[in-house]
């Protein structure tokens, strides 16, 4: 994807007749879409190919346009249940959850090259993550990994956090 393109553009695009979609679906590989050289990307994100390569942070791109960056520097502990989907810490000024809800969120893309728990979030290589419209999931099926929602929270005390928690994702309450 050309650099000078926002998420805004992306969008728009995203819902015209051929726009991205087009363009991406023309350059594919089976379960996995080129970005640019070093880059690459299925439907719900995008990662570094090299195996070393670190991003510093990762972008969160919800549905009505907007995104949200964390530092990797902030991530702290991260838990995977497939049921309730993925759990990230990040601890900064404040504390913050975000909450991945989707499927086949830990199936590997390309035989094993990435995915996002293993491959991505530990190894620091993803560039961003996206909220998914239920059309694109309907396309994916299981083929992929699927990103349903993104929940994002902050929080100043231990209490609050817990109470999001056992409304949005009850089993990560311990």
């Amino acid at each position: 994807m050309p650099d000078d393109l926002t998420h805004q553009d992306r969008l728009q695009r995203d819902s015209s007749p051929k726009g991205l979609k087009g363009i991406l679906e023309s350059r594919e590989q089976p379960g996995e879409k080129e970005v640019e050289g070093a880059e690459a990307a299925c439907r719900a994100f995008g990662y570094l190919r090299g195996i070393r390569d670190q991003s510093a942070a990762v972008e969160f791109r919800f549905r009505n346009g907007n995104s949200e960056w964390f530092p990797y520097s902030w991530l702290g502990n991260w838990k995977y249940n497939h049921s309730e989907g993925l759990l990230l810490k990040f601890s900064g000024d404040l504390v913050y959850l975000v909450l991945i809800k989707g499927s086949n969120l830990d199936k590997p893309l390309k035989e094993g090259a990435v995915n996002l728990t293993h491959a991505g979030f530990q190894r620091h290589r993803l560039l961003w993550v996206r909220e998914m419209t239920e059309e694109e999931i309907a396309n994916v099926g299981e083929t992929e990994p699927t990103i349903d929602s993104i929940d994002v929270a902050e929080f100043e005390s231990h209490a609050a956090l817990k109470e999001w928690l056992s409304k949005k994702a009850p089993a990560f309450v311990t």
